[in-house]
């Protein structure tokens, strides 16, 4: 198949501003690739895919950013510049679709246009990277979905059912993966905790905080500070905790510090689609404590790679994380490499597509 990714349009590839469907989209192009698939990347001006096969073509596109979704209120109306590089990249799209230069369209982009916009004269299917944020997103999945059912994926089951019963009815569940080549296991780790996250509210930064005041354990802190006010705010409220900002990294880089953490916690206090963060925690060998809100708490085997835990209760983190010797690093990487491979994720996805390159 010739196939055209749509990527996200609220931040170049490569500048963590994407979160998890930066990761997702080089997983795929990758893996495709691999797999004989020729891929064309439609991203905005000053994407950098590092490590990604030579016969991937990029394509950066220039226009304005659009503010994320999870940034707004959720009756807001989903603002689209005058010069949106999302214009931009789905009329590229649309004339690769019109010259018969491709068979099917990904989207990756959290937006309506792509959902709802005239057909292409190729099948347009959609990877959802968040759960429900907007009512006009929600309209637009159902939209899609209307003129076929068979257009929508995503993650997790819990991701698919926050837009309700029809989407879960007919969303194709495909989980998420990771190349295990970028994740050296460790097996003797030191004793931080590690979070890796935008740095922003819905992440849980202030329970972030909480928990390392209660534990006194030192938290080692990764990705993009998108929302500095709510850091300083949590600093403020909890002086005792010692969490340490180390920055945003490449998954290599991240990989090799990460692997070196006691345990990662994901304490969020929205529903994650699926939250890679906990599968290359545990490629690397680091259980998972999670909020049994979300994805992460279909990834986590309760006490075999990690703890699932009440939502909003740092207290049961910190209880978690006592015991958190008790779990077989061995098997946080053993679980991944049954389930969340590249290859097994590369796959799922391809036998999506392939039927919908039949279809159209």
């Amino acid at each position: 198949m010739r196939i055209v990714f749509l990527s996200t349009s609220v931040g170049p590839l490569g500048s963590g501003i994407g979160g998890g469907v930066e990761l997702t989209l080089r997983t795929l192009a990758a893996g495709l690739t691999a797999r004989g698939h020729a891929i064309t990347v439609l991203a905005p001006r000053g994407s950098t895919v590092p490590d990604l096969p030579r016969a991937v073509e990029i394509v950066q596109v220039d226009g304005a950013l659009h503010v994320p979704s999870q940034t707004l209120d959720r009756t807001a109306k989903l603002d689209v510049p005058n010069d949106s590089v999302l214009k931009a990249m789905w009329k590229l799209a649309r004339d690769r679709a019109a010259s018969g230069s491709c068979d099917v369209v990904l989207n990756f982009a959290y937006d309506a246009l792509p959902f709802v916009d005239a057909p292409l004269a190729v099948p347009t299917v959609h990877l959802v990277s968040m759960g429900s944020l907007s009512d006009e997103m929600d309209d637009a999945v159902r939209s899609a979905l209307a003129r076929n059912s068979r257009c929508i994926a995503m993650h997790t089951r819990a991701q698919a059912a926050t837009f309700g019963t029809e989407v879960l009815q007919h969303a194709h569940i495909v989980l998420s993966g990771i190349d295990l080549a970028n994740y050296d296991f460790v097996a003797q780790p030191g004793n931080d905790i590690a979070f890796v996250s935008r740095i922003s509210r819905e992440k849980g930064i202030d329970d972030l905080f909480r928990v390392a005041a209660l534990s006194g354990r030192q938290v080692q802190a990764f990705g993009v500070m998108e929302d500095e006010a709510a850091w300083r705010e949590a600093q403020v409220r909890h002086p005792q905790a010692i969490v340490h900002y180390a920055g945003f990294f490449s998954t290599r880089d991240l990989a090799a510090r990460l692997g070196q953490c006691a345990a990662l916690v994901m304490v969020h206090h929205w529903v994650e689609a699926f939250g890679n963060v906990a599968i290359e925690a545990m490629a690397c060998g680091v259980p998972v404590v999670t909020y049994d809100r979300g994805g992460p708490a279909e990834i986590v085997d309760h006490g075999v790679t990690g703890y699932v835990v009440t939502p909003d209760d740092p207290t049961a983190v910190v209880a978690a994380l006592s015991t958190i010797s008790a779990i077989d690093r061995a098997a946080c990487r053993a679980a991944v490499d049954a389930h969340y491979s590249a290859s097994a994720f590369t796959e799922r996805v391809e036998r999506w597509l392939s039927a919908q390159a039949t279809v159209g």
